[in-house]
């Protein structure tokens, strides 16, 4: 990236170059060595619905005989409501990747490319109403919860809210457990949203690899009731039950297919159901 420097002599300034679609970053918190949030500016002409996803990325090497640079762009939840005056995303680490190998290292005050159009299934116009909202998150799929647990909305559609987020390591969970923690305490959120409205929500999550308080996929959970035994909640029931999916591509498929098999149907933007799913890409 370019450093740029304060200019007085305007009438001999070279422009400085910057990224297209730039925001600059506001803060960065990394929760493990796979794991890290960030935030940047707010575009002014910005509309989404919580939930949705946008693109972002950073400038790629140049190319050895061009020297030209072409930008490296994934989509990436918004994790922030659609109310935030920032942007915040969620994202995972991989030593290899072509994005996510150099997004690990930004700094507040670096710029990373944002295309400002918003897409995606996992809103509430995708939904038909209901009695009880399912979040069903893995990784980093909990993004897109983590705007929707935020936006008003959500607790006007739904009587209550159950969260669950499973990850290798207790570790892993620490975005979600947070950002919940906080938001039941939150003044601010609770003159927003309304204590009541806050107490529907219940936060279920389970870890696969290392000991927690309570193990295993959510999947196996659903399957073997334990899920339902544990929140003291009737199995799932079309007539009442909505749910968001957002994870692995294998986790959204089995999760597709426990929902079809309770009776649930997938809902699109085009024609809302009991279930969506975020087929952009895998958490």
């Amino acid at each position: 990236m370019t450093e740029q420097r304060p200019v007085t002599d305007t009438a001999t300034a070279t422009p400085v170059p910057t990224l297209p679609d730039a925001q600059t970053v506001t803060s960065v918190t990394h929760y493990s060595d796979r794991l890290f949030a960030f935030r940047v500016t707010r575009p002014a002409s910005l509309r989404f619905r919580s939930g949705e996803f946008v693109m972002i990325g950073l400038m790629g090497d140049p190319h050895p005989e061009t020297g030209k640079q072409k930008p490296l762009l994934r989509a990436y939840s918004i994790a922030s409501p659609a109310w935030d005056d920032e942007l915040e995303f969620y994202s995972i680490k991989v030593e290899n990747g072509p994005l996510t190998s150099r997004l690990q290292h930004i700094q507040p005050g670096d710029q990373i490319i944002l295309r400002p159009k918003p897409v995606g299934t996992l809103v509430h116009d995708a939904l038909l109403p209901g009695k009880r909202l399912y979040m069903f998150a893995t990784g980093t799929g909990f993004a897109p919860f983590a705007s929707l647990l935020r936006e008003p909305e959500t607790f006007e559609r739904f009587e209550e809210i159950i969260i669950t987020h499973t990850c290798r390591d207790v570790a892993e969970l620490t975005y979600g457990a947070e950002l919940i923690a906080k938001l039941k305490r939150d003044d601010m959120m609770i003159e927003l949203l309304g204590q009541e409205n806050l107490d529907k929500i219940r936060y279920y999550p389970t870890t696969t690899r290392e000991s927690s308080v309570k193990m295993g996929r959510i999947t196996t959970l659903i399957e073997n009731g334990e899920l339902f035994t544990d929140l003291g909640v009737p199995p799932l029931d079309p007539a009442t039950d909505r749910a968001m999916v957002c994870g692995s591509l294998a986790f959204n498929k089995d999760i597709a297919a426990l929902m079809e098999a309770a009776g649930l149907n997938e809902g699109a933007n085009s024609e809302p159901g009991q279930f969506v799913i975020e087929k952009a890409f895998v958490g």
